[in-house]
């Protein structure tokens, strides 16, 4: 008896490549509402500078969201992070709760709140190429050429109005834009592991051992004239700077990717040029708004064009 074969022909199968993902709309907004409070951080800070000095502003503000911090977590009955987190939490520590507040106190000292802002619009930048080198992601050419179009505006408007040269201030500012954008890579990349609010206030609790003692010695150092101007700022820089701007940023970043919500940023500089004007009665310069629409024409740019995954080359496997 003859069996007849019963081998299926196989046939090829043509596999379409996973269609690219869309930009998560909520994402770039609660990275907008970051912003937004982020935009308040320097005139807060010169408020707190009107009775503290910048030492005793950094520590105080990160005692006073640690509490805060502390209490979130206890509530929540939140358990640890796990042991693989704790590196990029002090990473996040060093920058956003150490680094920034105090080199930006420091600053403020020599520098106006409108100079301090538009050097800071160079932070976007910095945190897109660390992004980039953190995660492998590739931001087309276009992407790169508009984010250091938007970092050149900055600097020509930073060199303009500071007379063609760099002042001390300046240096403390760089400082802070290459420890901060460190820390925004890190945050947003914990926040897609993590809860947003959950970075940002285990990050607190590892500055509050270094910051107490330092809020004791501060404030007997240095001068401390508690009006409710300084409170107000300090308080503002406290709660919503240090601890719920934070906590929506990285939660934007986690979502939208590091690279292109970072862009955001470079619309902060003309949001507290504005709230310099209102809250401290700085004077605008004609180039101000020029530089503005530049680097809003910059953030369309960005935010239109595609990046490519570190394996967008690769063959798909059977």
């Amino acid at each position: 008896m003859r069996v007849d074969s019963s081998a299926i022909e196989r046939t090829p199968i043509a596999v379409a490549a996973p269609p690219a993902p869309a930009t998560d709309r909520g994402g770039i907004a609660l990275a907008a509402l970051g912003v937004l409070a982020f935009s308040f951080t320097l005139p807060g800070t010169a408020w707190a500078m009107d009775g503290f000095g910048p030492w005793s502003t950094t520590a105080l503000r990160i005692v006073l969201a640690a509490v805060g911090a502390a209490l979130a977590l206890r509530i929540t009955r939140t358990p640890l992070p796990a042991r693989r987190h704790w590196t990029g939490l002090a990473v996040v520590a060093s920058g956003t709760v150490i680094g920034f507040p105090l080199l930006t106190a420091l600053a403020l000292e020599t520098s106006s709140t409108s100079h301090a802002a538009v050097v800071v619009g160079l932070l976007p930048l910095t945190t897109a190429v660390y992004g980039t080198l953190r995660s492998g992601h590739r931001p087309s050419r276009t992407f790169w050429a508009a984010a250091g179009a938007g970092a050149a505006a900055v600097v020509a408007f930073t060199l303009g109005t500071g007379g063609g040269s760099l002042a001390r201030g300046d240096l403390y500012l760089a400082a802070a834009l290459l420890v901060t954008a460190a820390a925004y890579g890190e945050g947003g990349r914990l926040a897609r592991e993590l809860p947003g609010w959950q970075v940002i206030s285990w990050a607190l609790l590892l500055s509050l051992p270094f910051a107490l003692p330092a809020a004791v010695l501060a404030v007997s150092a240095e001068p401390f004239e508690p009006t409710a101007r300084a409170v107000t700022g300090l308080l503002w820089v406290a709660l919503v700077s240090q601890f719920g701007g934070l906590v929506v940023w990285y939660r934007g970043l986690a979502r939208a990717g590091i690279a292109r919500a970072s862009q955001l940023q470079l619309a902060q500089p003309l949001l507290t040029l504005v709230w310099a004007s209102l809250l401290l009665g700085e004077s605008m310069t004609w180039a101000a708004p020029v530089t503005a629409l530049a680097v809003l024409a910059c953030i369309a740019v960005t935010q239109l064009t595609p990046s490519r995954s570190p394996h967008a080359g690769a063959r798909p496997r059977p």
